[in-house]
């Protein structure tokens, strides 16, 4: 049994990670465009390094854990004998944190930086800003941005999830609007026999492609579901 998992925001709001985007489009009192594309860095890098050094240091306060649905994916994981893929749109590190080992993370990491210039990826933990000189490059000032994938610019890794999309036999999608795409339509590329499970708090644009939907906590929901398809698959 190939079980390809897609997470979205929900899961981690219940670990204490604000969604940001609130019901009027703004994330946090910022215009998505000016705080979360190439075009906003451009224009205004400090509101954007400011924006995602508040983010980083959030992530990395004591009171932000992985909860329950994060700890039951892993477990899933570390008992499953099929092929186990864990796409996840969130920037956060909490699946890593439960003990998830085969992780995609689409849009990017948060404890990453990039260099705008060579394109080289390096853990980073600290704020950012103009001024960051890369490690132990001294002639490389200002050229480290968050390891984020923005709007306008390319997911990560759609070569491997299409590929597991398309040969897998159950697809559990946690937590995510089904409004962002390329991973919205990942649903739609899974194959015909394939068992596809939603769970989220609100009904979404792509509920109808899931023969189940649950509506429920992630840390409720994903563990009992993780334990029907242990079930299923002894």
């Amino acid at each position: 049994m190939n079980v390809l998992v897609l997470t979205g925001a929900g899961i981690s709001a219940e670990s204490g990670i604000p969604t940001f985007r609130g019901s009027d489009g703004l994330w946090e009192g910022h215009r998505i465009e000016d705080v979360a594309s190439p075009q906003g860095f451009a224009r205004n890098p400090k509101l954007v390094h400011d924006f995602y050094n508040l983010r980083r240091r959030r992530l990395q306060d004591d009171t932000i854990r992985p909860n329950a649905a994060h700890l039951a994916l892993a477990e899933f994981e570390r008992q499953h004998p099929g092929q186990f893929l864990l796409v996840t749109q969130n920037i956060d590190n909490l699946h890593q944190r439960a003990g998830s080992q085969n992780v995609l993370p689409m849009h990017g990491e948060l404890l990453k930086a990039r260099c705008a210039l060579t394109g080289e990826v390096i853990p980073w933990h600290d704020d950012l800003n103009t001024s960051t000189v890369f490690p132990d490059n001294p002639d490389l000032v200002g050229t480290l941005r968050p390891h984020v994938v923005w709007f306008g610019e390319m997911p990560l890794g759609l070569e491997q999830i299409d590929e597991f999309a398309r040969n897998c036999d159950v697809f559990l999608a946690i937590g995510t609007s089904g409004n962002v795409y390329p991973a919205a339509g990942i649903v739609q590329t899974t194959p015909p026999h394939c068992q596809r499970i939603e769970i989220n708090l609100d009904a979404t644009p792509q509920s109808g492609n899931f023969a189940q939907t649950i509506r429920d906590k992630a840390s409720i929901a994903v563990p009992q579901v993780l334990a029907q398809l242990r079930e299923q698959a002894s």
